[in-house]
């Protein structure tokens, strides 16, 4: 009797790890989720996705957990609702205990239509784990995945917190996002879904070169292959996760400082601080007067800098949202910025 094939036993061990992590039993380290819990897995119809649905189907068929297949319905291309339709009849093919299909409506904005569908797209899925009480948001972005978004902090030059990539887990409005397919490649879940015979969609926005992303895919991670030898994207997510360690050290350093000083920003302690956390404080305490953590960068940040440390007498400086931060004496505050 043979195994299921290497490439399909890999996508199952990743998630069986993340589910052992999220139950809160032995060696669980983010504990929340019940024995006889509900999972969302988020899919688009590709290769990623598919996989990491087919596997946890099948890491769930002897536990009280119930698997959820939702796909997410953009908008964005013709005939998305046909496509969502089919994506839901494969999902239930699979085996999930229920499926689900949403549809957004997506606001370009400022930044884009990728960060537009990526906000809509993590806000339904929220608002889906709420609806069915589910305990985690299973995401399928891969290494590759990883490597691409490495690359695109560094041309946005935004410091270490793009540079360290997507998280491994995170939480958006109280629900638990994880990405237990972080470590393989696509590779291996096209080779899986291959081994299982799931066929998968290829996005056409995914080599549409009008989008970042795409010419990072096909044109630029390619000829750094092929210049600098293979090897590039495991080396760009190995990268992400060292920096990863060292930006959680500090946002938890930025978080304990905060809440000691109940939101009160003295300019005078700020200025005692270490330049590296005073601009994670000051970015931390932005963020929670309401400008966007997506739209707030490192010059930002440097600007409400010089209100405290290099303070030459301006009373204010404008951020996303719209925020206003404002200093009165040896007091920064955050506060609603005008509209423009």
């Amino acid at each position: 009797m043979t195994g299921p094939g290497p490439a399909v036993a890999a996508v199952r061990v990743a998630v069986r790890r993340d589910l052992g992590q999220l139950s809160g039993g032995r060696g669980a380290t983010r504990p929340g989720l019940p024995d006889d819990g509900t999972v969302l897995v988020a899919c688009s119809g590709g290769a990623d996705s598919l996989a990491l649905l087919s596997a946890t189907v099948f890491e769930t068929r002897r536990s009280r957990l119930r698997v959820v297949g939702v796909t997410v319905d953009h908008g964005l291309q013709e005939a998305s609702a046909a496509h969502a339709t089919h994506v839901v009849e494969q999902m239930a093919s699979l085996g999930v205990d229920e499926t689900a299909t949403v549809r957004v409506t997506v606001d370009p904005g400022p930044r884009g239509v990728e960060a537009g569908a990526r906000e809509a797209r993590y806000a339904a899925l929220g608002q889906l784990a709420d609806h069915f009480g589910a305990g985690a948001v299973l995401l399928g972005h891969t290494l590759d995945d990883q490597a691409e978004t490495v690359l695109l902090g560094l041309t946005r030059g935004s410091g270490g917190r793009s540079i360290a990539g997507m998280r491994r887990w995170f939480r958006r409005d109280d629900v638990l996002f994880t990405r237990p397919l972080l470590g393989l490649t696509r590779g291996d879940t096209e080779s899986a879904c291959r081994a299982e015979g799931i066929g998968w969609w290829e996005d056409p926005h995914n080599s549409d070169p009008r989008f970042v992303r795409a010419r990072i895919r096909h044109t630029v991670l390619p000829v750094l292959e092929r210049e600098l030898g293979p090897g590039v994207a495991a080396a760009l997510a190995r990268t992400a996760e060292a920096v990863r360690a060292d930006v959680d050290e500090l946002d938890d350093l930025a978080d304990t400082w905060l809440r000691d000083h109940r939101g009160r920003l003295a300019t005078t302690e700020l200025e005692v601080l270490g330049d590296a956390l005073r601009l994670r404080v000051l970015r931390e305490a932005a963020v929670e007067a309401g400008s966007p953590a997506s739209e707030l960068s490192r010059q930002h940040v440097l600007a409400v800098d010089k209100l405290v440390a290099g303070y030459r007498g301006q009373r204010w400086i404008d951020l996303p949202g719209p925020v206003r931060a404002v200093r009165e004496g040896t007091v920064l505050r955050f506060e609603p910025g005008a509209r423009g």
